[in-house]
């Protein structure tokens, strides 16, 4: 069960990162061979297109999803909070500016 799963994973890779020259490629190869007519060629190119689109998506939503569980584990601040605490920052500033203008 886990070489089909480890299998499955290499080919979703494999396809996230498939060239479109490189399926071009592989379509002209299986016609050549007489397995794949022009019109089958074509459809089987535009489906591995897409699959391969859909693959590089995922793909890049699991890298990001992993990245964001890790980065909340490691405690890090991230942008946006710097951002906030430099904008609380120069209210304060602000703030004790007034108040000793008024003293």
């Amino acid at each position: 069960m886990l070489e089909i799963i480890k299998k499955t994973m290499l080919t979703g890779l494999g396809l996230a990162f498939m060239s479109k020259g490189k399926i071009e490629s592989l379509a002209k190869d299986l016609a050549d061979f007489g397995k794949l007519s022009e019109k089958e060629g074509k459809e089987f190119v535009d489906e591995i297109l897409q699959k391969s689109e859909a693959a590089r998506k995922d793909l890049e939503e699991q890298i990001e999803k992993v990245m964001k569980s890790s980065l909340q584990k490691m405690n890090l601040v991230t942008k946006n909070d710097l951002e906030e605490l430099k904008e609380q920052v120069a209210q304060l500033k602000k703030e004790l500016t007034e108040k000793g203008a008024k003293d």
